[in-house]
């Protein structure tokens, strides 16, 4: 009742607007927006024709809001007043889809009353009559050679005439040219003449025959005339969304199953390279693992209902979850926003697509939770975009200010989808389930699919022999079968994303990499690779990528194609490799946590010695515990600590010493807090390893949530560790502090070290063993092979064009994040590899040598930072 309520007044406000000359209303100033009269807009207005747009646009929306005597009289107006001979230029997409399509759609809606006898017993077609004349006006535009249409066309004269002023156009989008085969196919078939369906039928030819053949994705803008890609980035979003929204749906509606066979092509493209749930990220068509911009567009909100017409239910949950945190952050969902879920374009033209694909998901699942979801977007808009003449667009979701705007889409679709929503069965005079939404939300009856069938069906199964994939089984399902009113489905499935926006530094959330079906599982990405793993080795072989382990502890990668078990599998291992490098480059880009310290304070160090530690990134943050944690320290049984404790009355209140390899970092970190230790100390099991000449080193969690691991936990070389555990055969007892950066010796221990002089000499021998902190992201030297590290998961370093590098660690830093899709920053600390050092108190009886890099090393570095963004800018133009 809320949503027809709502509806009435903004139908009720735009009737009165200017009619027939209208075709949007303008809520703020309360008047119609008539072309000419108003400043430009630039491209929004090409969907004004003066053809009273919002009236077309919303006839079928009257009838399933079950206002039929609206309806007929909303019909009888058009009939009687709208114009479709004006000497004006219009989009030809926008054309199309709403008003070629609102006609349509109220034509269907019109016999459909009809039969039953009650209403529009007068009818006799005349929208079906107009919506022809509309057709013949559209079709000069695709007087082109490749057969996509010129993106604008005069409604009276046509195109490539003086008078046309139109014609003259190279490009046009990939969403603009391929969605037309609905409403052209459905013209065709209501008629009986095919010309509409054949030019609709070759410019989604074309476009096919023009994907990206290796990735099978399209670009976003293409020439009209030779096919070439202008814009080579790709996503689901605006410029390419509504192309794969037909090729599904001109399945469903025309039953040729070329149309299935090509979309279920580009879908797998797009869960290969665009899906990194829950977001949708563009990439470049031609290296489809590098990605094309760091932010979303609202356009791509209609995805999850897509999906879930194809039957891919999880996905669709999580992006739709993410979705709505951005709505409840904003209010609305902006035009753009980034990947940590920013405001990038601030405004919100009050798009229905994100209340579509709700609308959809409650009928896949039943789950009231998307009743709620209707319900916040109603409240929304009550409460922001509401005007005493309708209701205003937002001009910038952040202020709540508002623009004198109403697109024609708002009462076509919005009210349409959330009244569906929320209307039982009883509620409606017709089954919604005999008709498909076009991408206007106008209703085309599925009977069409047996009526004048007059183009011929080609057998192209051939073309697409070689894809295989399980999701396949799960096209065009009955969700009453699937999804059987089970609201815990889609909770468990949204509960891990539940707070994604509103964390400062958002986890990514892994993809989700179980088959649905029996089919064959993923290739092996570059994020999930730990070089320890045998199955992954064996991968990375049939792949043609072979693993060479440097003394340092870290693995270089290197692939030759060759090598490979077959072709396929030389192109999976070359993805790998792009992923990886990705990896890498993303890496760089990350802060880093800084170096922290482990000071021996117990005798006869007193403090002196301080040990460069790599940190965790679980645990206690010791910047964050000024006082550090101090204890005496303790060799766990078993010394990898892979397994429970067997020593716990060893490791009880104190520091735990253990060997690095064999699992990940924080299950040791388990096992010993578990045995009452209240820190942990990792020594790494490469020999000769130091913080003299490796990277810094940061220990990354398991990929779960690692909140429960309470006590702090520090890496150390090779070199760095033996000292204490030289300390600890020589002394027994040995007491360290292990802290954010070193601390002052206290007075006490000062005293003693003056009265114990007779062990100078090993204090003058520890002080020589002890390593200074320095060059933490050290970059390797020109030529250099890049390598990555062993033996668990890894985290990207450097990275060059042949091979890959990752820095040394167990498990590389993302964590489950996506490796292609940019997070935000949540550590302080500099980009660039800089020098660390650690403060320690100088006296009369030590002087310590601090190392300091040469000038030529540091402009080296430099240069080679300089070369590295020069490409990065290279390859985003």
């Amino acid at each position: 009742n809320q949503v027809l309520e709502m509806f009435d007044h903004a139908y009720s406000n735009y009737m009165v607007s200017k009619i027939p000359v209208s075709d949007e209303l303008m809520p703020l100033t309360c008047r119609g927006r008539v072309r000419g009269q108003e400043p430009s807009r630039g491209d929004v207005d090409d969907a004004l024709g003066k053809f009273s747009l919002t009236l077309i646009d919303t006839l079928d929306t009257l009838v399933v809001l079950n206002k039929t005597k609206e309806f007929e009289e909303a019909v009888k107006k058009v009939i009687k007043d709208v114009n479709l001979d004006n000497d004006i230029v219009v989009s030809v997409f926008e054309t199309n889809i709403r008003v070629l399509g609102g006609l349509l759609g109220g034509h269907s809606v019109a016999i459909m009353l009809k039969e039953k006898g009650e209403y529009m017993q007068w009818y006799n077609g005349e929208l079906l009559h107009m919506a022809k004349e509309l057709g013949y006006k559209l079709l000069p535009a695709f007087n082109t050679t490749s057969g996509l249409p010129y993106p604008r066309v005069n409604l009276k004269f046509g195109v490539r005439h003086p008078e046309a002023r139109t014609g003259t156009e190279t490009d046009t989008c990939t969403a603009c040219a391929g969605t037309l085969i609905l409403e052209f196919a459905a013209l065709s078939r209501f008629t009986g003449t095919s010309i509409f369906e054949e030019y609709a039928r070759k410019a989604l030819d074309f476009i096919w025959e023009k994907r990206q053949r290796s990735s099978n994705l399209v670009g976003v803008t293409i020439n009209i005339h030779t096919g070439d890609w202008v814009r080579k980035d790709s996503g689901v979003g605006a410029g390419i969304d509504s192309y794969y929204e037909y090729l599904l749906k001109a399945y469903v509606l025309l039953g040729d199953d070329s149309f299935l066979e090509r979309f279920n092509t580009h879908y797998d493209a797009i869960m290969r390279y665009i899906s990194q749930p829950p977001l949708l990220l563009d990439v470049h068509i031609h290296k489809p693992m590098l990605n094309a911009r760091t932010w979303m567009d609202s356009l791509l909100a209609f995805f999850p209902g897509l999906q879930v017409l194809k039957g891919d239910i999880r996905p669709a949950i999580e992006t739709h979850e993410m979705l709505y945190q951005v709505i409840k952050k904003h209010n609305f969902l902006p035009e753009a926003f980034t990947t940590d879920f920013r405001v990038h374009w601030a405004q919100h033209p009050l798009r229905p697509e994100f209340a579509e694909s709700t609308y959809f998901l409650y009928k896949a699942t039943g789950d009231p939770y998307y009743l709620e979801v209707g319900k916040t977007l109603i409240e929304n808009l009550n409460k922001y975009a509401r005007v005493p003449c309708g209701f205003a667009a937002m001009k910038d979701v952040r202020t709540g200010s508002h623009e004198d705007r109403m697109d024609s889409f708002f009462l076509a679709e919005m009210f349409k989808y959330l009244y569906l929503l929320f209307a039982d069965k009883e509620d409606m005079i017709f089954d919604i389930e005999d008709y498909i939404f076009t991408t206007e939300a106008h209703l085309l009856p599925l009977w069409l699919s047996t009526t004048n069938q007059t183009i011929s069906k080609k057998n192209t199964t051939t073309e697409y022999t070689e894809l295989d994939d399980s999701n396949f089984d799960w096209t065009c399902p009955n969700t009453q079968i699937l999804f059987p009113n089970d609201p815990m489905f889609a909770q468990s499935i949204r509960e891990p994303l539940k707070n994604v926006v509103d964390k400062s530094c958002p986890r990514g959330i892994s993809r989700v990499e179980e088959s649905l079906g029996s089919g064959p599982k993923p290739p092996l990405r570059a994020r999930d690779f730990m070089a320890s793993n045998p199955e992954h080795l064996e991968i990375l072989k049939k792949m043609g990528v072979s693993l060479i382990h440097l003394k340092d502890g870290r693995v270089q990668l290197v692939q030759h194609a060759v090598q490979a078990a077959s072709s396929l599998d030389a192109e999976d291992g070359l993805r790998f490799m792009q992923e990886m490098i990705e990896l890498s480059s993303q890496q760089q880009k990350e802060q880093q946590l800084p170096p922290r310290a482990v000071q021996i304070v117990s005798h006869p160090f007193f403090g002196r010695v301080v040990l460069t530690a790599g940190p965790a990134q679980f645990g206690m943050d010791l910047s964050k515990h000024k006082a550090g944690t101090r204890g005496f320290v303790a060799t766990i049984k078993p010394y990898n600590g892979c397994s429970e404790i067997t020593n716990p009355e060893a490791v009880k209140e104190k520091i735990a010493l253990m060997q690095r390899g064999q699992c990940m970092f924080a299950e040791k970190a388990r096992n010993i807090q578990k045995a009452g230790a209240i820190g942990g100390i990792v020594i790494d099991d490469n020999e000769g390893s130091s913080s003299d000449t490796a990277p810094l080193f940061q220990m990354a969690g398991d990929g779960k949530n690692t909140d429960d691991i309470t006590i702090p936990m520090l890496f150390l070389f090779n070199k760095e560790g033996n000292i204490i555990l030289d300390a600890i055969r020589e002394y027994e007892a040995v007491e360290v502090l292990l802290s954010d950066k070193a601390k002052d010796r206290d007075l006490e221990m000062e005293n003693m070290d003056q009265k114990l002089s007779e062990n100078d000499s090993h204090k003058q021998n520890s002080e020589e063993a002890t390593s200074t902190p320095q060059d933490v992201g050290e970059e390797p030297e020109e030529g250099e092979t890049p390598d990555v590290t062993d033996p668990d998961s890894l985290s990207p370093a450097h990275t060059d064009s042949d091979s890959v590098s990752i820095s040394n660690q167990d498990s590389y830093t993302p964590g489950t994040e996506e490796a292609s899709a940019p997070e935000p920053a949540c550590t302080q600390g500099d980009h660039q590899p800089q020098e660390q050092k650690t403060e320690t108190e100088s006296n009369s009886k030590v002087n310590w040598d601090n190392k300091v890099q040469p000038m030529e090393s540091i402009l080296a570095d430099w240069n080679e930072d300089i070369e590295a963004f020069e490409m990065m800018e290279k390859d985003e133009l």
